[in-house]
């Protein structure tokens, strides 16, 4: 991408194939059970499954660290030489990544940070729409790369379903009154990242399909988007003729580019196994 490097988070949960065609560096989040802590990425999420159901102990999560960012800047200083670091951190309301990056990059000229206000999927279409950018306009000065990057902030939109409720109610997000009625109502909450923020937007009654099929018909109808690109996010469990089901719904729709986001350790920390989600950019 020339004069530009992109840096961002793990919790973007960004298909390797990405990070290497477009040269990302990747920064590791971090989760942690009992007494030891893991970067995001460097274990299976199988294991966040199964540790949950063995000890009934929710792994916690954690941004990056000022070091994780020194580690990063200093790997793009060995390799590089003049490239601008763009970082595009997971929001800023929701970890203290973005903090211990500008701690990092203290008495350095050469980066600049910007809050997306979005994590996994949201974040992956931000990052990789921001360098398909850059290849195309390589010798873009970085006002014109940062206006680029705020009009996709401010157009991406995220939906999610978590898989379960136990999840939740671990982590503290769920009474223990609401977890029952919620179960005996056969309710499915929605999740959205609104200005950054993780936000319960509905609630939907019945199955996991009948809850993942009426969020994806409600995404698509809300408002004209950018068919150019659809992400849509699973992890462990999700029911695979579901999958079809939603990839043909997406793609009757007009969208041209599908890619499933398996979310990583720090997301599926919080939505549990079974989850589902939809991500797009509104169109301009």
């Amino acid at each position: 991408m020339g004069r530009y490097i992109i840096v961002t988070e793990t919790g973007g949960d960004i298909p390797a194939e990405f990070v290497e065609r477009y040269g990302l560096e990747m920064v590791p989040m971090h989760v942690t059970f009992g007494d030891r802590s893991l970067d995001d990425g460097s274990f299976p999420v199988a294991d966040i499954f199964a540790h949950y159901r063995a000890t009934g102990d929710l792994p916690r999560t954690s941004g990056c660290t000022p070091q994780d960012f020194a580690d990063a800047f200093a790997r793009i200083d060995a390799r590089s030489a003049g490239e601008h670091v763009l970082y595009l951190a997971y929001s800023a309301c929701t970890t203290c990544s973005f903090e211990s990056a500008r701690m990092a990059a203290e008495g350095r000229g050469d980066v600049t940070a910007i809050d997306t206000k979005s994590v996994t999927a949201g974040l992956f279409l931000v990052v990789t729409n921001t360098a398909r950018f850059l290849e195309d306009h390589p010798d873009a000065p970085l006002p014109e790369v940062e206006a680029f990057v705020a009009s996709q902030v401010e157009r991406v939109r995220m939906a999610f379903i978590p898989g379960g409720l136990d999840f939740l109610r671990a982590g503290g997000r769920l009474s223990n009154g609401a977890y029952l009625g919620a179960q005996l109502l056969r309710i499915k909450p929605v999740i959205e990242i609104l200005d950054g923020k993780l936000v319960a937007t509905k609630k939907l009654r019945g199955s996991m399909e009948k809850a993942v099929l009426a969020l994806v018909d409600d995404f698509l109808s809300r408002e004209p988007l950018d068919v150019a690109r659809v992400a849509l996010i699973r992890n462990e469990g999700l029911d695979e003729g579901l999958q079809r089901q939603v990839e043909d719904r997406v793609r009757a729709a007009g969208f041209q580019e599908v890619t499933w986001i398996e979310t990583g350790g720090v997301i599926s920390s919080h939505c549990g196994p079974g989850s589902f989600g939809i991500a797009a950019v509104a169109a301009e």
